[in-house]
């Protein structure tokens, strides 16, 4: 499960690690992109990556906002839970994703998400520097309401497994065209779990259990207060 990431890669630096994926030829942010945040949780506005237009020189993507929790095409008011996060194993299948998966594919960046384990937070990120991951999701417009939720798959690894059951679905940068807008069948292909040599450079680190509240904010969340455990 992935209930709680963090972005605070925005504006230039946002529209610039876009325009570096493969395939990427041109990227816009009509709205702007978001401020930093260390603590986004569901239902709430978070920044995603879909195609716009495809030349032979590559695709047009757009940086865009989107509601933290998948609203089906079907869906006539906001109510009930909150889709925020899918199962790989069911989206091409599920009446409440089949429709996006097939028409509404798009990419999710984040730094990094928070976990828990044994009601302890911790914050999972890539080791090198925390550059921007991009999480594989899907995109919505039911209620007139343009929102997304992140895809989910087994862990990978011995770390991950150990801290839980589900991890976001991390696409390296040559699989997000193929995953935003290629066909279904390509796409069926990225559902399954994230190659271990990309979830390798991941690491964790235990944080304040303030993060547990979402109105709290701020980079010192995700300061390390100690050694991981267990």
């Amino acid at each position: 499960m992935c209930g709680r990431f963090v972005l605070f890669t925005t504006s230039e630096a946002l529209t610039g690690a876009a325009t570096a994926l493969p395939g990427v030829r041109s990227v816009s942010a009509p709205e702007g992109t978001p401020p930093p945040r260390h603590n986004i949780a569901p239902t709430q506005i978070i920044p995603v990556l879909r195609p716009v237009g495809r030349v032979p020189e590559g695709i047009d993507v757009e940086i865009s906002p989107a509601r933290w929790g998948l609203l089906p095409s079907w869906k006539r008011d906001a109510g009930g839970p909150v889709l925020f996060n899918a199962r790989a194993e069911t989206v091409p299948d599920k009446p409440s994703f089949r429709d996006a998966f097939a028409h509404g594919r798009c990419a999710i960046p984040l730094n990094g998400w928070y976990e828990w384990r044994e009601k302890r937070p911790y914050y999972v990120h890539p080791a090198d520097g925390e550059p921007v991951m991009w999480i594989a999701g899907l995109r919505g417009t039911g209620t007139d309401t343009v929102s997304a939720t992140i895809i989910t798959t087994t862990p990978v690894g011995e770390q991950l497994t150990r801290l839980h059951d589900r991890m976001p679905r991390i696409l390296a940068p040559d699989e997000v065209e193929t995953w935003i807008s290629g066909d279904t069948d390509q796409a069926r292909e990225l559902l399954r779990p994230a190659p271990e040599t990309l979830v390798s450079g991941l690491a964790l680190r235990e944080v304040d259990r303030a993060v547990g509240n979402a109105r709290n904010e701020g980079p010192r969340l995700i300061d390390d207060i100690g050694p991981v455990t267990g």
